[in-house]
């Protein structure tokens, strides 16, 4: 069969009886992207309550890497659940939560021995990030990136600044923390051209917050995301993370980084980090690691683990069935070469998209690594003026026609499809976002 197929226009009428139960029970603080009501998952195909089928090109927001339901993964809790499904590893022991930790050591790209804190999701690995840095430095300053997304819980959203709606009304938050530009070459809040700028976001730390009004014996951890996931896959340029590791390393500080979205080798490695020749002293994962079942890890070296009992923990973090699944994702991704066929593909969508660009003009930029790719509309190329609602009914389009595909940033089209996406789902994938792009620019209704 070929995909992706469309039997109703969605939402269909079992998906929009679904949308009705739901407005009247869910809150209303869940931001969805369009009305798809899925039912089922199977590898890089997702199908609809009404028997739509659609291509899934954002991976469940970057968490299925290993696509739907793989089979090693489902094989795995399912051992699991007939052992025990929970037992605390907050007071108590048990062999997955160390198994877990112990394949985890050969992949995370921290210098030496390391040690592993787990809890839920990505924001509950954001906060131990943040407890552990003031525990072991003594410091309470946090220094984090304009752009960058962490997570909404009050230590994690005090880190984020990639939309105001996030933040609004939640004040205050979590005190010490200190936002900078993040080097967004193709909006340079400097106005400056990368690498002639000498990577002026890294001496504007030193020159201006340590010189003015932050002491750096004061800071605790600097952290940033590799690629920033919500701000709008922006990715870093080389070099920068070479520089933020040297000023850390001048005054002390702890660098943290965010692979919550850009981690378990979605960029083609195992972690984003990996590809900018830096090594971090905290490495922040989630989404991936599991397969959809909840799981935070915070890695860090082994020293700075040097919290005493009680000073922080989780009830269900580490959750046995967690810890199946993602051992299990680590040995599918090495046996499948995932790694692999994501900077295949990617690197194959890439050239597509320069060649789209030359057609269409709303392209203003794309970038990322492996399969996290990030699409930049505009209205014009001279003013760089974003495409908001353009973008968005780009997305919706591409909805209605069989590709599940979301924006992120002002106007960003986001490609995050799993790692195991092969060329024939690509190219249908691209077709139809190239036609979608195409009606948009011409005005077509």
């Amino acid at each position: 069969m070929s995909y992706p197929k469309i039997v109703v226009t969605p939402p269909g009428p079992k998906a929009k009886a679904i949308l009705e139960r739901d407005a009247a029970i869910i809150s209303p603080s869940y931001g969805r992207a369009f009305p798809l009501v899925i039912q089922s998952g199977e590898g890089c195909i997702i199908t609809d309550v009404d028997g739509n089928k659609f291509i899934d090109f954002n991976s469940g927001l970057a968490v299925l890497n290993v696509g739907h339901r793989h089979p090693k993964v489902v094989d795995a809790i399912k051992k699991q659940a007939d052992k025990f499904l929970h037992y605390s590893h907050t007071d108590f022991y048990y062999e997955s939560a160390i198994n877990l930790g112990e394949a985890l050591q050969d992949i995370v790209p921290i210098e030496g021995k390391k040690k592993f804190y787990y809890g839920n999701s990505g924001a509950e690995s954001i906060e131990a990030a943040l407890k552990l840095s003031r525990w072991h430095t003594k410091r309470q300053g946090i220094i984090a990136f304009i752009g960058s997304f962490h997570g909404r819980t009050m230590g994690a959203i005090s880190l984020t600044a990639s939309k105001p709606v996030q933040r609004g009304r939640f004040s205050p938050l979590v005190p010490g923390v200190e936002h900078v530009p993040y080097p967004y070459c193709y909006r340079c809040p400097f106005n400056l051209e990368c690498p002639d700028c000498g990577f002026y976001c890294v001496d504007y730390i030193d020159h201006y917050l340590f010189h003015k009004y932050v002491p750096p014996d004061e800071v605790a951890m600097v952290i940033a995301e590799p690629i920033q996931g919500e701000g709008g896959y922006v990715m870093a340029p080389k070099g920068f993370f070479r520089a933020l590791r040297k000023l850390c390393d001048e005054h002390g500080i702890l660098l943290a980084v965010d692979e919550v979205q850009s981690g378990m080798g979605r960029t083609g490695r195992w972690f984003a980090i990996e590809h900018f020749d830096a090594t971090p002293d905290i490495v922040c994962i989630a989404k991936g690691v599991a397969a959809g079942l909840p799981l935070g890890v915070t890695a860090a070296r082994a020293d700075l683990m040097d919290w005493t009992p009680g000073s922080h923990a989780s009830t269900f973090g580490g959750n046995p069935l967690s810890c199946a699944a993602a051992q299990a994702v680590i040995e599918a991704m090495r046996e499948e070469r995932m790694l692999e066929n994501a900077r295949e593909q990617g690197a194959y969508i890439r050239k597509r998209l320069a060649e789209m660009k030359e057609e269409h003009p709303m392209i203003g930029d794309f970038r990322g690594a492996g399969l996290m790719i990030g699409v930049e509309l505009v209205k014009d190329r001279e003013t760089k003026e974003p495409a908001k609602k353009e973008a968005e009914e780009v997305m919706m389009r591409c909805f209605r026609r069989g590709l599940a595909i979301i924006t992120c940033g002002a106007s960003t089209i986001r490609i995050a499809p799993p790692l195991i996406i092969t060329r024939d789902l690509v190219d249908s994938a691209l077709e139809i976002f190239e036609d979608c792009l195409g009606e948009v620019e011409a005005g077509r209704p």
